[in-house]
């Protein structure tokens, strides 16, 4: 397979940057786009082409921005349509690219729309949104919970109806059945990509369609809700949806496009992403991301078993490799730091680091660095629930409570799992507040902030960030880890990933150690394969050894 410049993407590096914890300018306690601005050299100089900005539209942060209130104004505190201008401007000089997240599964319950629509039943917008009458004896009118917790239905008094809320109460769902609804959403991106935005990551866009006969879900012993999943993930029209809005808008323009598709699979993933099909380049999957929680429950905690996560991986590099697209993640505002989900945030923090960074950016795909990755930033353990600020935090501390779980075994779950993990501000320098802000932060900075931060990162060539550098480097010289077929080696081993990346005239072997012990090799055949090969990157140079990984070792060798 080969890549072309209409591909772009392919070879780009992304960096999530989620504004409200970035960097603030004016000392307001959040981040803003002149922040942004401020940093984009640091960003140019570690290698990234692409920026993902989380939602930057007006809205009452109710779930931090993903609760739009007006898709075409800036959110006051973030600045305004002139600093994204400068924004855009600055960044296309440095030839880097913006992509834009595009909500349009909901709305924040205060867009015009919304308070139009629950005004009265015969209002215009009234089918913009999902409402319908409830059962006889009054309950919702299924059985289907919330993603945050509680009913996915709230009862509104002034038309005596429900509407349907997949995620927070103030997070209405749009009616995507309704074709005026739609027209308004594809005006609205033709508004921001002739601004000259180069992309949209689309959140939880499979949502889109559901199932309109809205039926009530299958009920597990011990469930409050039931499994509402099969009537809006990968729903009846969505293909159809995703058709008509590459043909009404992106394809329009040279733009990336990358769907957020939770409950997607790697069939799935083939056609959305296959071009013939002309809808979507990639897409994230989770499943990658739910190992470690028990029957899908991600608060449910169970330690990870590497021979899944192998296999995980194994199965979509193969089965989209010559058809589709992947994109590679560990990070988002939406998981915990990886070095303390996957890797060891103490004594191997910088080590765990490079070599989960390395057994990610192997692979083919899009490679996607969420802020503060690349300095090895970790999970946060705050005392008090006061410290925290996610709502879905919140609705699952009350809803586990009712089901009997203690203070300590919710508080483990949020201390390995909760999105807050992400969205402590990012750590500048030592100074106070880790020089994010001079003033009160809206959450709390994470404590370790003196030994982890940029400026620190960036006195030191060993430091995880110039590692990340050199593996950016790596992806745009190397065209085999672009285009190479993958082949898992070592299937079974419980502490080394390990795999190969078959080119045309190369061929990579990554080996990654994913435990805190020394692993010998010569079982596997390794040492042969090696003995002459070069070494394209390692996190430790000390060790001679090749039937030898120290703790969390990374080595790729080229033959």
């Amino acid at each position: 397979m080969t890549v072309t410049t209409k591909d772009w993407w392919k070879k780009s590096i992304v960096y999530q940057i989620y504004p409200k914890s970035f960097k603030d300018t004016n000392g307001d306690e959040i981040g803003d786009i002149q922040g942004i601005i401020e940093k984009l050299d640091y960003l140019k100089t570690l290698g990234i082409d692409v920026i993902w900005l989380s939602p930057i539209y007006d809205s009452p942060q109710e779930d931090n921005g993903y609760d739009i209130r007006n898709y075409n104004t800036i959110f006051k505190q973030y600045g305004t349509m002139e600093d994204l201008d400068q924004l855009l401007e600055e960044m296309h000089k440095r030839k880097m690219k913006l992509v834009m997240d595009l909500v349009v599964n909901h709305t924040s319950d205060e867009h015009q729309w919304f308070v139009e629509s629950r005004s009265s039943r015969d209002n215009p917008y009234r089918d913009y949104y999902i409402w319908r009458d409830g059962k006889e004896n009054g309950d919702p009118p299924t059985n289907w919970g919330s993603i945050f917790s509680g009913s996915a239905w709230q009862f509104d008094e002034e038309t005596n109806q429900y509407y349907l809320h997949l995620f927070a109460t103030k997070q209405p769902d749009l009616n995507w059945e309704n074709p005026d609804l739609r027209t308004e959403i594809y005006n609205m991106m033709n508004f921001w990509l002739a601004k000259g935005i180069d992309g949209f990551r689309m959140d939880v866009i499979n949502f889109i369609s559901k199932d309109t006969s809205f039926p009530d879900g299958n009920m597990e012993d011990g469930q409050l809700y039931g499994d509402s999943g099969p009537y809006f993930v990968n729903g009846p029209r969505i293909h159809e949806f995703l058709k008509e809005m590459n043909r009404e808008v992106i394809s329009h323009y040279d733009v990336m496009t990358v769907g957020e598709m939770p409950g997607a699979s790697p069939e799935d993933a083939k056609d959305y992403t296959n071009p013939a099909n002309e809808e979507l380049d990639m897409i994230f999957t989770f499943e990658h991301m739910n190992l470690d929680g028990v029957n899908g429950d991600k608060w449910n905690l169970k330690s990870l078993e590497l021979v899944e996560l192998k296999e995980n991986f194994e199965k979509w590099q193969t089965s989209l490799y010559g058809t589709g697209w992947n994109s590679l993640y560990w990070n988002n505002h939406d998981q915990p730091r990886i070095v303390s989900r996957f890797g060891n945030d103490k004594e191997y923090r910088l080590k765990s680091a490079k070599m989960l960074a390395t057994c990610l950016h192997m692979m083919q795909g899009t490679p996607y660095i969420y802020q503060g990755e690349e300095l090895g930033m970790t999970n946060v353990h705050f005392d008090s629930l006061d410290d925290y600020r996610d709502i879905e935090l919140f609705n699952m501390y009350k809803e586990k409570k009712s089901l009997g779980w203690s203070h300590e075994r919710i508080m483990r779950a949020i201390y390995a799992k909760g999105r807050d993990n992400a969205r402590t501000p990012v750590q500048w320098d030592d100074s106070e507040n880790a020089g994010f802000t001079t003033g009160t932060p809206w959450i709390r900075v994470n404590p370790r902030y003196t030994e982890i931060n940029a400026k620190e990162a960036l006195a030191d060539q060993n430091s995880i960030y110039y590692y990340y550098q050199r593996l950016i480097q790596l992806r745009k010289e190397k065209d085999v880890i672009t285009t190479g077929k993958f082949e898992l080696i070592m299937r079974n081993d419980t502490d080394v990933f390990a795999y190969k990346r078959i080119g045309k005239n190369e061929t990579f072997v990554v080996l990654c150690n994913f435990s805190d012990s020394e692993v010998e090799l010569l079982d596997y055949g390794i040492q042969s394969v090696v003995k002459e090969a070069s070494i394209v990157i390692t996190n430790d140079n000390s060790n001679k050894e090749r039937n030898l990984l120290t703790p969390y070792q990374c080595v790729v060798y080229s033959i």
